[in-house]
């Protein structure tokens, strides 16, 4: 989703209190606030995809999944972020009303106007939370998905998957066929793909 402009700058708990006043949705970096625009309908729909698969796999688990309303809030990293899909098993994220802290999985899909920064800043940033053990980022148009895994060492690795291939999402031990995955999603990029900035 684009990130136009900053809005202004706050506290992380200044954001929070203000943002619950807000129509629209924010991102919160690192001091900055950024202005939330909607999503082209294929980025909605490989998101809904996704979420859905999730939800499914996971029923009867302690696992939840959400999807792009949920906050993300990183108070070490003084960020709160809205990823397109999450999962936490985190019992203490439970009793959190607004936003979660331990997800166990995040999932961006791709957009010309937030790739540099999905692909940056806020993969360092998520990559800091000791619950993460997956960010997955979603290339519509490439019909690629890049898995960054970690493993049991600490270390970060990617697994690629292309094509027909089925994502394989070990987290949640999950297959999602590529067929599902991309469900109702026309080829090629999308018309009318939203501009904007993201905070660099």
């Amino acid at each position: 989703m684009s990130l136009p402009h900053a809005v202004e700058r706050m506290t992380l708990d200044a954001f929070i209190d203000w943002e619950h006043h807000q129509a629209e949705r924010h991102v919160f970096f690192q001091g900055e606030v950024f202005a939330m625009t909607g999503a082209r309908q294929a980025h909605v729909q490989v998101s809904l995809n996704v979420a859905s698969g999730l939800k499914q796999h996971l029923r009867g688990s302690p696992c939840r999944t959400f999807i792009s309303d949920m906050k993300l809030r990183i108070d070490a990293q003084d960020t709160v972020f809205y990823p397109d899909v999450m999962v936490s098993c985190d019992a203490r994220d439970r009793t959190l009303t607004h936003h979660i802290e331990s997800p166990l999985l995040v999932l961006e899909v791709l957009s010309a106007s937030t790739e540099r920064f999905d692909r940056g800043h806020k993969f360092q940033v998520c990559r800091t939370l000791p619950s993460l053990r997956e960010y997955v980022l979603v290339d519509i148009p490439l019909r690629r998905t890049e898995v960054y895994r970690r493993n049991p060492q600490g270390v970060w690795e990617l697994h690629e998957f292309a094509g027909d291939q089925a994502v394989v999402l070990a987290s949640v031990e999950l297959q999602l066929p590529a067929a599902l995955l991309y469900e109702d999603v026309d080829e090629g990029p999308q018309a009318g793909e939203e501009a904007g900035v993201a905070p660099a």
